[in-house]
Order: structure tokens, then sequence, then C-alpha cells
């Protein structure tokens, strides 16, 4: 039996490692043929889509980033309920980066979402850098395998890790195509960009862009998504919808008139994909592994440039067709079955001894 560990999951608040989560355990639970049971925490039943789903109570209830601290706290100084509910698995796969609770003796397999701490150590606290270390690098040091959502984050466990390039699988994210297509409603005059407030997002230096873009078009929108924007000043034309729900993203991918995506870093990227299965135009930051998972489909700019990053957009809107095509075919390419798929490769490779 395999393992799937989402106790460290707190459900709308760690970005797209959730999407990923439950991305993968919806496609096991369609192409999967080993014996899969995933175990959630209290605060995400349901999350398991579709897998056999074990509650396990023993871990404190957590909603916010605080409690999630607080709650593998606890379940780190005091593994032995949490082992003895996770007992029998022959092995284990932590999607969420945190290898929690530590099982002894059974092959684990942890998902590295990226090393943005190391590449951008000026976008965070030392206490969360410490935190990072010790919960994500000590993680994926002591694995047996480490999954990987693109060579861009791969390279970066190989080389700032040190973990032997053998034990490092690049495995893409997919896509949610049930939800994610074109629709039938006319584009709108508004940009897009989904993202939580965090630093490496870029906020400002898109604000600063868009500031250009209406001296063109004046009668643009920019409409942000995501957490952590409630009571923040924002500039005249950009409208804050926050959080919203899959169904409504998905709305909004269909109607607007392009994806603007600026951030600094990513390890893979989903929301351009995203864009482009709704058949919306996608301008993207050349930053990460944004290039790798776009390929051609996309317009890139250097998200340190913000006349850059205006032209590039304007030059989207103006001419939106080959990017609206090229977007509906690389899109295509990314399934969760195909994701899981891979993924049970590296399951049964633990299962029969490793390698």
């Amino acid at each position: 039996m395999v393992g799937i560990s989402l106790l460290t999951l707190v459900p709308g608040e760690v970005g797209g490692a959730e999407t990923y989560a439950r991305g993968l355990c919806r496609g096991l639970a369609r192409v999967g043929t080993l014996d899969y049971t995933a175990f959630t925490p209290p605060a995400a039943l349901g999350a398991a889509e579709g897998l056999r789903e074990v509650r396990v109570p023993e871990y404190r209830e957590a909603h916010t980033i605080p409690q999630r601290l607080l709650a593998m706290g606890l379940a780190a100084s005091r593994p032995g309920p949490l082992r003895r509910r996770m007992a029998g698995l022959e092995a284990v796969h932590y999607p969420l980066a945190i290898a929690l609770p530590q099982l002894p003796g059974t092959p684990t397999v942890v998902t590295i979402h990226d090393l943005q701490h190391l590449d951008h150590p000026e976008l965070f606290s030392r206490a969360e850098r410490l935190f990072r270390r010790a919960a994500h690098e000590r993680s994926a040091r002591r694995a047996e395998v480490v999954i990987a959502p693109s060579q861009f984050v791969r390279h970066s466990v190989v080389e700032r890790l040190g973990v032997p390039p053998e034990r490092v699988h690049a495995i893409a994210h997919g896509l949610d195509h049930d939800r994610f297509h074109r629709g039938h409603e006319p584009r709108e005059p508004f940009l897009l960009y989904p993202a939580r407030l965090w630093p490496h997002k870029n906020h400002t230096r898109l604000f600063d862009a868009f500031a250009l873009v209406r001296r063109e078009r004046p009668d643009l929108e920019l409409v942000l998504t995501g957490g952590g924007h409630d009571g923040r000043p924002v500039p005249e034309g950009v409208r804050v919808a926050g959080l919203v729900s899959a169904d409504d993203l998905a709305s909004l991918y269909q109607r607007a008139a392009c994806l603007v995506f600026p951030s600094l870093y990513e390890g893979f990227g989903l929301p351009p994909l995203e864009a482009m299965a709704c058949g919306c135009p996608v301008a993207c930051s050349s930053a990460g592994s944004l290039p790798e998972a776009c390929g051609d489909a996309a317009a890139f700019f250097d998200p340190l440039d913000a006349e850059e990053m205006a032209a590039v957009t304007l030059g989207v809107l103006e001419n939106p067709a080959p990017f609206v095509a090229a977007g509906l075919e690389r899109a295509a390419r990314f399934t969760w079955e195909a994701t899981a798929a891979a993924h049970e490769v590296v399951y049964r490779s633990q299962l029969e001894g490793g390698g």
C-alpha cells in the first residue's frame, strides 16, 4: 500500500502546492493501479479527491499558517500516534514538501516545489528561511526519491541540496481540463493576475506596468484574485476580487483579454497554462520555470522591467490570435492523469526495492 500524506495541508493557504496535491490524488483515483490511501488532517477532509481517505484526528486541526506551524511542531514532537495510524505502508509520498510524520523503515518520496528561499533569500524572513531549511531541505535529503515539478527545480535540488541526480525526478503538473476550457462568452477589457500577495508575485512592478498600458488602453481594468489583498490600496483601474472559487477563476480566464503573469520566481507555474486552456492569451515573466512550462505559447518579458512588461502586454492585446492557438495546443499536453501515471512509476520503483 502506498500512503499519500496530506497532513500539512491547510485549504486555501498553501497556494499551488494544494492544487498539485489534490490534482495528483484525483489523477491517481482515475488511472492508478496500485493500492493507495490518502491521510488527511481534520481541516482538509475530502482532499483525497476520490482515493481511499483516512482521517487523522491525532493531527491538530489547523486553518491558518500559524496554526499549521503549531500542528507540525506538535506532530514532530509526538509522532507515535501518527505512526500508528499510518502503520503498514510499503511506501509513503509527501506531496507538500514536508515529511511528517517520518516513518522509519518505509521508503519515502517527497515533492519539493521550489527552493525559492535559497534563490531569493531577500524575500524571506530569517525565521522563514530557518523553517524551510529544517523542514523542506531536510525532508529532501532524507527521502529515497525527490519529485520536482520542473527541470528548473530538479537542477536546484541536485546542485543546492547535493541530492544525487538519480534520486530526483522532474514530473510536470497537470491541468483540470474539465474545469479549464474555452468558454462561449466574449472577451472583456480586463487583464487578469491570479496570485496571492506574496513578495515574489511582483504586484508593485505590475502596477507600474499597468499604468503604462492604461495610457494606450484607458478602458482596461486589472483584476486581481488570491488572498492577502484585503484593505491594501490599489491604483486606479485595479479591481480586487480576492479569493474566488475554481469555477469563478475559470470564468475569469474565459473572459479576460489577457493574463499577465509577472512573477519573479516559479517552480512550475500553473496559472499561465490554466489560462491557455481557456483560450486566454498570456504575457508572462521569463523567470524561473515559466519558459519551461509555457514553451513558445506565451509572450515573455523581463519581470524587473515595467516598460518591457507593458510593451509585451500591449503587443499581445493587439494580436492575441497566435497566442490563443499556441496556448490551447500547449495546455492540452498537461493532464493530471499523465502526472499520476509518472508518479506511479516512481512509487512502483520503491515497492520493488528502490532505484
